[in-house]
């Protein structure tokens, strides 16, 4: 295919386009009536993002997004902001920037291609059905052109699939690999079955944490859908808020996204909410994508024993396996995520940088991070929760 064809565009909102249309590249499988893959790709999710002016003026995250046209018929779009900083990405770059800066360079602004303040792995070159290699292909060489004709000092695509990161290496982008802990369904039934795979003291440590945060003196739900209500987003934020000033000193979503969220949403949103005498105390968002579910905040207006673990990753669990799902993402980070059976799983980058000698030592630093990397999946991998061979794990 020519790629001379291929006219590739920049929008500097998703009111520029039509939902449809860039859904037809987001997430065409939803064509069946099901669920997207990713959730947090869709127009919807990005647009309530700008609405709510979570990204924008004054927030650090330009949109930017690239879209790529063969005979006028969108085939490939990509979710890329202009980012005057590093928050909110948690691929962490902040070495880099200084280093670069060390030296007289200018980091600052650099191209970032993400779902914004989303740790979770999905299409990030988002292509239509059947026109792969070469939406992807313009998509990285419009960015790259984007970033070298404006003298912006780097390119990053966080959270990428394991394919895009194999195709991007192969045009030239650097990879970088990363971990975090996701739980996998190996078809269970209920929670008993998933706790049958375990050892026999993790087993007993989770039915032990399961006990005490059940006794807070209330009761836990999880609300999805039509029942969800607004007076239920007024109990997460001030979750959110205790939350966002303790890791990040500020919130990255404002409230007006959970009021967008109510409206356009709520299919896509699982809320666990644990109420003490009808008064909610703490609770859990997660997204819900085809095959996985997607935890991403957690707050508490009120601290309980084990809470935490049973709002986030038990009854995220209890979701799955409810719902068919293959897998939970429950976000970044978190090595006590093993032990209640989420194991070590490999997350990707792509990343362009300009200037030639920076290039050569961050693919030289990205080299050595990914032997890492490596070695640390393989150790906790062996110090897993579930059953090994030995007969008196078994017991």
């Amino acid at each position: 295919m020519d790629q001379a064809q291929i006219e590739v565009r920049v929008l500097t909102s998703l009111s520029q386009i039509t939902a449809g249309d860039w859904d037809s590249c987001a997430c065409p499988e939803v064509a069946d009536g099901g669920r997207p893959h990713d959730p947090f790709t869709t127009h919807r999710f990005l647009l309530a993002l700008e609405e709510s002016g979570s990204v924008g003026r004054g927030t650090g995250w330009q949109p930017q997004y690239l879209t790529a046209y063969l005979d006028g018929m969108l085939i490939g779009a990509t979710p890329m902001y202009a980012k005057s900083h590093s928050q909110g990405e948690y691929i962490f770059d902040h070495s880099w920037a200084h280093a670069y800066e060390s030296a007289g360079g200018r980091y600052y602004p650099k191209l970032q291609i993400a779902a914004p303040f989303t740790p979770a792995t999905g299409r990030r070159f988002l292509v239509r059905p059947g026109y792969d290699a070469v939406g992807m292909s313009a998509l990285v060489q419009g960015a790259v052109q984007l970033a070298a004709e404006n003298r912006i000092s780097s390119l990053h695509a966080t959270f990428c699939t394991e394919a895009e990161a194999l195709a991007g290496e192969q045009m030239g982008l650097m990879v970088r690999h990363s971990q975090q802990f996701h739980w996998l369904n190996d078809g269970y039934t209920d929670f008993d079955g998933f706790l049958a795979a375990l050892s026999s003291r993790k087993r007993k440590n989770i039915r032990k944490e399961r006990e005490q945060a059940c006794d807070f003196g209330g009761q836990i739900r999880t609300i999805t859908g039509d029942d969800l209500r607004p007076e239920h987003w007024d109990a997460f934020w001030r979750f959110y808020q205790d939350t966002g000033a303790r890791k990040w000193g500020s919130p990255y979503l404002t409230r007006q996204f959970f009021d967008i969220a109510q409206e356009t949403m709520t299919d896509d949103i699982a809320l666990v909410l644990a109420e003490r005498n009808g008064y909610p105390v703490a609770g859990a968002l997660n997204f819900i994508g085809r095959e996985t579910l997607y935890g991403r905040y957690w707050g508490c207006v009120e601290h309980h024993p084990c809470l935490h673990f049973e709002l986030c990753y038990y009854r995220a669990i209890d979701f799955a396996i409810a719902e068919g799902l293959a897998r939970v993402e429950a976000g970044a980070q978190g090595e006590h995520k093993l032990a209640r059976g989420y194991m070590p799983t490999r997350t990707h980058s792509l990343h362009w940088v300009g200037d030639p000698g920076f290039a050569d030592a961050v693919q030289k630093y990205l080299d050595a991070e990914a032997h890492a990397v490596g070695e640390e999946i393989e150790i906790l991998t062996d110090y897993g929760p579930f059953r090994k061979s030995n007969p008196e794990e078994q017991q």
